[in-house]
């Protein structure tokens, strides 16, 4: 017989808000104490940890048949990994810096050595000896100060994301002895490598300060305080090294401070004042600046330039304009050429412009591909570099001569195992959403793959905050290709696969197109033979987590089962709580429900824990993190358990928490693919069983 699932008891919480009533049975899962648990993962709450023990236990027991299958992919995605891999060196003056892998390591070494040589290296951090012991380790930013003598580095020990800083002095080899606590992953040195800039987490884990501190040591001082809760804080440095800017802002608005290089001391000069729904970005070229934004209704962005030594908005002059549908992702400057990063039709590229206002593309040929700037350390040089791939084409590293345009490949992603692009196609295909809209699907399979509906088909999606999903090669995605199964990833409105537009059209009052975007495509794949209705896998994580269970009420019938990784589904209660630390942030992508009736209702309306009905479920499997800050590890928790309260069929709903880890899951390399291998055997395992032909 098979196992009976934890019996999650009711303790009805009822809340009035905006003249509206909810009522949560599960609102005990949330530890009141959450946030010391964040910190330290043993002082949740007895009852609660049991109950998520019976849960893993139970999710262990129903997937034990696959534990060979598991441990086969695990097998094939390890041999896909040159173990002893490392990075194309980064040239910075006198040394090339770089990261490596010894065999066995889950945890790279970063090192240099003098430039264009292959002997004299230097250790600078070894990740793997320090994360020996603890069960998870995991560095966030690591930075060497521009005199060569320091290296700086940030890692949490809990996966809560409340970093310690530490410094190295590179001369003598020593840790110093002092650390940044209670810091944010993202700090830097100031040009004259005499300051740290750092930014500080407050007890509901947001950035909210940024301090100056000795980088030997010394007292902080405080540069910058954030007075709305609503804002994410950052801080670097231009890329001529001419000054340290702070970046403050939130889905929807940007703001940006200033201090000169010169005088890393000063207070702090805002360069333009924020306003809502305006977002800018500053770097500074030579004798000007340029201003990425999309002021002036551009909304795809253009750029900017400013003579003036604080560039307001007054002196802002068009140099890029406004095209609709080429989105300006990024920008990248060095002495003589300013690089843009564009999007067109979800499809990437990079555009060269010579400081005296010549330009060219960098094309490629594929159908579909993903590509990434690498800007790297140095300023003055022809040299920049980028990443190309596609879901055929492992990654390859590129320097490209910008004034030659001669393309160096440095690099190319060995898999040890063995790759043959040619058994394998990637198209690129387009659905019609409900409201007319393209929305373009790349899938990637087999050659020989006959497209009659009957292979395994995952369809893979998020589309939130403006992230666009690239068509990218996957050492893992290969052991579902390889097995008969079509991988296809959704490029659905709330990401910016077609322009910043794309995400417009997917958030707040346009929410519902995110998930209908999705359905669209898969009633577009099974139209056209790549899967059939009822025996496809749909997979998301995080705020595609909340696109899973958005589209298990909408269409349970699509689906042989559902992949929820760390999944936002609680998203009513969560955005109700100030207390949490994506909350006022987040409002600009979701709404207020607090204060307006409208995005309270909007919310309700499809926030997937507030919309489980009596419905035939198709098997689920949930998976969260439990000192994930983001999504927390109630939601998925109350989720799985009103499932199962309301679900009408058979299927298993499965969850499955790791207590050792955050949101991003096991923290070393080997370890989360093991974390991968059961996600995808609980595919093969829903899809084979489809459930117990509908038991």
């Amino acid at each position: 017989m098979a196992p009976l699932p934890p019996t999650a008891r009711r303790a009805p919480k009822t809340t009035v808000q905006l003249g509206r009533t909810r009522t949560d049975d599960y609102a005990w899962m949330k530890d009141d104490n959450w946030k010391d648990v964040l910190r330290d993962p043993k002082l949740l709450r007895a009852d609660i940890r049991e109950h998520l023990e019976a849960e893993n236990a139970y999710t262990a027991q129903m997937l034990a048949g696959t534990e060979a299958l598991q441990a086969q992919m695990f097998a094939e995605m390890k041999g896909r990994v040159k173990e002893d891999d490392s990075s194309v060196p980064a040239s910075d003056g006198a040394w090339d810096y770089y990261v490596r892998y010894e065999i066995g390591a889950e945890h790279p070494i970063h090192a240099r050595r003098p430039r264009g040589r292959n002997d004299g290296e230097v250790v600078l951090l070894d990740e793997d000896a320090l994360s020996k012991g603890k069960a998870f380790f995991q560095v966030g930013a690591a930075h060497h100060s521009p005199d060569h003598r320091l290296y700086a580095w940030a890692a949490d020990e809990q996966g809560s994301e409340y970093y310690t800083i530490r410094v190295k002095d590179l001369a003598t080899g020593e840790t110093l002895p002092f650390t940044v606590d209670s810091a944010y992953g993202d700090f830097c040195f100031s040009p004259d490598s005499q300051w740290l800039f750092w930014i500080w987490r407050d007890d509901n884990a947001r950035p909210a300060r940024i301090f100056r501190r000795p980088a030997r040591g010394g007292e902080d001082v405080l540069v910058y305080e954030e007075p709305d809760d609503g804002m994410f804080l950052g801080v670097g440095t231009t890329a001529d090294d001419s000054h340290i800017v702070i970046h403050s802002g939130n889905g929807s608005t940007t703001e940006q401070w200033l201090i000169p290089a010169a005088d890393p001391t000063a207070a702090p000069v805002v360069a333009e004042p924020r306003q809502e729904g305006v977002k800018y970005e500053l770097e500074h070229w030579g004798d000007r600046w340029v201003i990425r934004t999309n002021a002036d209704e551009a909304v795809d962005f253009k750029l900017a330039y400013s003579m003036a030594e604080i560039p307001s908005r007054a002196s802002w002059v068009d140099f890029v304009a406004h095209q609709p549908g080429r989105f300006i992702s990024g920008v990248a400057a060095y002495k003589d050429h300013l690089v843009r990063l564009e999007r067109v039709d979800a499809l990437d590229r990079l555009t060269i412009m010579a400081r005296a206002g010549a330009e060219h593309v960098v094309a490629f040929d594929e159908e579909a591909y993903a590509l990434s700037l690498d800007s790297g350390y140095e300023y003055d040089t022809t040299l920049t570099r980028f990443v190309y791939q596609s879901p055929t084409t492992p990654r390859q590293w590129f320097d490209y001569d910008m004034a030659s345009r001669e393309r160096t490949l440095r690099k190319t992603q060995e898999i040890p195992s063995g790759h043959d692009p040619s058994r394998y196609v990637a198209r690129r295909l387009t659905a019609t959403a409900a409201d007319g809209a393209q929305v373009p699907i790349t899938v990637v399979m087999l050659k020989d793959t006959p497209l009659d509906g009957a292979a395994p088909l995952l369809l893979y999606g998020y589309g939130s905050y403006g992230i666009a999903m690239e068509p990218s090669f996957s050492i893992r995605n290969l052991s579902l290709v390889d097995r008969g199964w079509i991988w296809a990833t959704a490029h659905i409105r709330g990401g910016s696969d077609k322009g910043w537009s794309w995400f417009l059209d997917g958030r707040k009052e346009k929410k519902v197109n995110t998930f209908t975007d999705f359905i669209a495509c898969a009633e577009h794949l099974a139209d056209h033979g790549y899967g059939a209705r009822g025996r496809m896998v749909a997979y998301g994580g995080s705020a595609g987590g909340m696109l899973m269970g958005a589209v298990a009420n909408m269409r349970p019938d699509l689906w042989a089962g559902i992949i929820a990784a760390v999944p936002f589904v609680d998203v009513l209660n969560t955005m109700s709580d100030t207390t949490l630390p994506l909350t006022p942030p987040e409002w600009p992508e979701w709404g207020n429900p607090l204060e307006d009736e409208a995005a309270y209702d909007r919310i309700a309306s499809y926030s997937p824990y507030d919309n489980v009905a009596a419905l035939p479920y198709p098997p689920v499997l949930a998976t969260g993190g439990l000192s994930d800050p983001r999504v927390t590890y109630w939601e998925p928790q109350k989720w799985v358990a009103k499932l199962r309260q309301f679900s009408t069929s058979a299927s298993p709903i499965l969850l499955k928490i790791n207590m050792d880890a955050g949101h991003g899951g096991a923290s070393g390399r080997f370890d989360f693919l093991k974390e991968i291998a059961l996600d995808y055997a609980f595919a093969v395992w829903a899809f084979e069983r489809a459930w117990e032909k509908t038991a």
